[in-house]
């Protein structure tokens, strides 16, 4: 079978490469799946440039979430049958076929297109966590930047559900266009010098009390200079792969704590996970949660897509196929 493959740390496009493996075979508790779309996360390049939070043995097959129909049956599976649509987190997923634990795969509805359904997991099942754990009511303010991202748009949509207020940052003033066209109201680019003024206008000078912050570099001195003295900034991700850049005043001055906050870690119970992927699954096929792939490349062109996902401007998610 196919399956994309890295022997060495590096940039993605260049360690990056089709080869042929072996198919797995489930051990028990695992399931045998044949991909069918697996998106790249931002986390899936950093795995492959080592600078994530662990380090596979190499060589290593990446991709951490997808869909796919079950193929075979580990020893103890009882809950799925082969045939089977299924999605949720998985090792090896950019191949013709990977295994996934059976207790992390949800079978979806028919209802729910492959694109949503790759998707389903990582950034939402984030998101819901998220929001579940930074200690915020309905009417309260929170800020984010990279909010024209998965992640932003999801922050939006459900923090809109809980009564909380949502400001997005974006860098350009397109972006708050298109956010727009989606009914995501509340955003600002800072590419205009009076962006600040703008939040403030949006807020009506009420107090933000987190701020999510996914860029790294400036990205966290810039979304800090707009919360409330005591608010706390959520060190989400590091998209632009620098370190967090805070002026020490924020901390010593204004009393800005700054917290990490890590999905492969859960912040909450396994029943409350149980709980937040049902809402997924059930917001995927009643239409209210829908995620898109903006385009799909063979495993043999894996380098190709990691070259894409680095493209500014998506209004989707890259994805490998099977």
């Amino acid at each position: 079978m196919k399956s994309a493959v890295y022997s060495q740390f590096g940039t993605p496009e260049k360690v990056l490469a089709a080869q042929d493996t072996e198919r797995p075979q489930p051990g028990p508790g695992q399931v045998l799946i044949r991909m069918v779309l697996s998106p790249v996360h931002n986390h899936d390049l950093m795995t492959i440039a080592g600078q994530y939070g662990f380090k596979p043995s190499l060589p290593a097959v990446p991709g951490t979430e997808a869909v796919g129909i079950v193929e075979a049956l580990g020893e103890g599976v009882t809950h799925l049958k082969v045939g089977q649509r299924v999605a949720g987190g998985a090792e090896a997923a950019w191949a013709e076929y990977y295994l996934g634990n059976a207790a992390r795969l949800v079978p979806v509805p028919d209802s729910v297109s492959d694109e949503t359904a790759c998707q389903l997991v990582s950034m939402p099942l984030s998101t819901k966590m998220l929001l579940d754990t930074i200690d915020v009511k309905a009417g309260d303010w929170i800020a984010l930047n990279a909010a024209n991202g998965a992640v932003g748009k999801l922050v939006a949509q459900y923090g809109r559900e809980l009564g909380v207020n949502v400001v997005g940052i974006v860098r350009r003033a397109a972006a708050v266009d298109e956010l727009a066209a989606l009914g995501i109201a509340n955003v600002v680019a800072t590419e205009s010098e009076d962006w600040r003024d703008k939040v403030k206008a949006i807020t009506g000078g009420a107090p933000i009390v987190r701020g999510i912050e996914s860029l790294g570099g400036d990205g966290a001195s810039e979304l800090a200079s707009i919360l409330a003295d005591g608010a706390v900034l959520v060190s989400f991700g590091a998209m632009t792969g620098r370190p967090l850049k805070l002026p020490a005043s924020d901390l010593l001055f204004r009393g800005i704590t700054v917290k990490g906050f890590w999905g492969a870690k859960p912040p909450v119970k396994p029943e409350r996970i149980g709980e937040l992927l049902g809402e997924l699954v059930r917001d995927a096929a009643a239409g209210k949660l829908q995620l898109d792939i903006e385009k799909a490349y063979p495993i043999s062109e894996v380098a190709e897509a990691a070259r894409a996902s680095g493209e500014p401007g998506r209004k989707g998610k890259i994805a490998i196929r099977g």
